[in-house]
């Protein structure tokens, strides 16, 4: 898992600027943008992200986390348990579950050393309301890269939301389904909401700044 988190600072590298507005109806923009906009911000503000982490904390929730649909990741992971749990059960899943990937997340950008990101060739059809934008980290250690894809859809707003990350082959939505289905086996969808709880809470309290 630390793996996949830490790799996911490919969605995190050119400043957004004027293309922002642009990029909301080009998925493959939108990834490149969002990535190279956040890795420039920590390389800028290293030292400063350091000594407080609440900058880091800042910098994910307003520039990554409104390209995710956290909801529809978690309704995924839980699978057919889904259905069982009552409509405040699925908020509290899902908030639960939004922040142990925003402070991973964060957590694990701190540790970005230039990784190179290549961005592949994207291919979609007009009209297509789902597509994969496919990317490669390249590591410090000359290790072959590793092949990272962005599955987005578009919503009814007309914008594209990231629902799944596939790393090496490895879906981070389908790296948590087994160990979810565990938890809801020993406890419910309240053990699963309280084991998620307890994981946030310890994830905070090692929170420095």
């Amino acid at each position: 898992m630390t793996r996949i988190l830490m790799l996911l600072l490919a969605f995190t590298a050119l400043p957004l600027g004027a293309s922002a507005a642009d990029a909301t109806d080009d998925p493959a923009r939108l990834v490149r943008n969002t990535a190279e906009y956040v890795l420039g911000q920590v390389r800028a503000r290293k030292a400063e992200l350091e000594r407080n982490t609440a900058g880091i904390y800042e910098l994910v929730e307003k520039e990554v986390v409104p390209h995710f649909d956290f909801r529809r990741m978690v309704r995924s992971a839980v699978g057919r348990y889904w259905r069982r749990a009552s409509e405040a059960q699925k908020q509290r899943l899902a908030d639960e579950f939004r922040e142990l990937l925003v402070r991973s997340y964060a957590t694990m950008l701190l540790g970005y050393s230039d990784e190179q990101i290549e961005y592949l060739p994207f291919h979609a059809r007009p009209g297509d309301r789902r597509v994969v934008v496919r990317t490669r980290v390249r590591t410090r250690d000359g290790a072959p890269p590793v092949p990272i894809d962005y599955r987005l859809y578009r919503n009814r707003n007309g914008e594209w939301k990231v629902y799944d990350v596939v790393v090496d082959g490895v879906s981070l939505v389908a790296n948590y389904r087994a160990s979810f289905a565990n938890e809801i086996r020993k406890g419910g969808i309240e053990g699963l909401i309280r084991s998620l709880a307890e994981h946030n809470r310890k994830l905070r309290s090692g929170r420095r700044g």
